[in-house]
């Protein structure tokens, strides 16, 4: 978008991924904002806002992935300091939303803790939430402020494209994704295939049926989090043994922790295509992980918000 006047647009982060937040403020074109999130003596958390926010359309962009605690108490300070600082608007980006697997009762005296962080959030004073590939949709109805759900499908599109893959075909890893597969699908104008896994019986290995064609086909298994990388593996065995051409999987969110690396290096996969919505360690890296960056897509996101624009047409096909 073309940029007017950006005095009154401060930018901020936390500790959790300065790195993007760095690129997404290059990429509008404005400094990152002068703020130090530190600990005292006691391991509390410190922060230190070092210049002017007064009437300001505050961002502070800050995923809550591990430490996810450490994370979100960073942020929900750093909104209450912004706040105490007469911030006009205070808009948080949490590309990676921690506890969002936690969105609804699997069984008696369980908590909703997606819910009680959009609680903590919304009391804290947030007046926006800009979030990335929830795990549940409905988790945007938790909130009593405004969210922008953005999706990574256009990003892992484009890539996907420029692969040149043959005979392609997108595969949902399980029933529940099958939205997602779809919406992917249609900007790449191939079919889908769904993986439906079941235990026949208690004790008894998971059975996994394959709906759709997949033999002879390039594969792209497609999902929103890769933690440990144990249903992804077993998802692109299933492929293999079905007579896929070649196996691939495209995730937004690369949580991967151990043994998600070990897996998927030994695994059949040819390449796991992620974003950068949250921090890989260098440990993690390797030679079949793409990483694609978010930033152009939070970025231009920021400015339409900054500049009461529409952010769903960012998702125009």
């Amino acid at each position: 978008m073309d940029m007017e006047d950006t005095s009154k647009l401060k930018i901020f982060t936390g500790n959790a991924h300065p790195a993007l937040a760095q690129e997404i403020c290059d990429y509008i074109g404005v400094p990152l904002g002068k703020a130090v999130c530190g600990r005292f003596n006691n391991g509390e958390i410190q922060v230190m806002v070092n210049e002017s926010v007064r009437g300001k359309d505050v961002f502070i962009i800050q995923p809550t992935g591990a430490p996810v605690n450490d994370n979100l108490m960073e942020l929900l300070i750093m909104v209450d300091a912004m706040k105490r600082a007469s911030a006009r608007h205070i808009t948080v980006i949490v590309p990676y939303y921690g506890y969002a697997r936690q969105d609804r009762k699997t069984r008696g005296r369980e908590p909703i803790s997606a819910k009680l962080v959009a609680d903590l959030m919304s009391t804290v004073g947030v007046t926006r939430v800009v979030t990335m590939d929830l795990h549940a949709g409905q988790i945007q109805g938790f909130f009593d402020v405004p969210v922008d759900h953005l999706m990574s499908t256009s990003i892992l599109a484009k890539y996907i494209k420029s692969m040149k893959l043959e005979n392609l075909t997108i595969v949902s890893p399980d029933l529940g994704g099958v939205t997602r597969a779809r919406e992917l699908a249609d900007r790449l104008g191939a079919p889908i295939a769904i993986i439906e896994k079941r235990r026949p019986e208690p004790g008894v290995a998971k059975v996994m049926n394959i709906i759709g064609t997949v033999k002879d086909r390039s594969c792209v298994l497609v999902d929103d989090i890769v933690d440990t990388a144990g249903s992804l593996c077993e998802g692109a065995k299933a492929l293999d043994k079905a007579g896929a051409m070649g196996v691939y999987a495209a995730v937004c969110h690369p949580v991967l922790t151990d043994p998600a690396t070990e897996r998927v290096k030994n695994s059949c996969l040819k390449q796991l295509i992620v974003t950068n919505s949250l921090p890989i360690e260098d440990y993690k890296k390797q030679t079949k992980l793409k990483v694609l960056s978010v930033a152009p897509l939070l970025g231009e996101a920021i400015m339409r918000i900054f500049h009461d624009a529409s952010v769903s047409s960012l998702f125009d096909k």
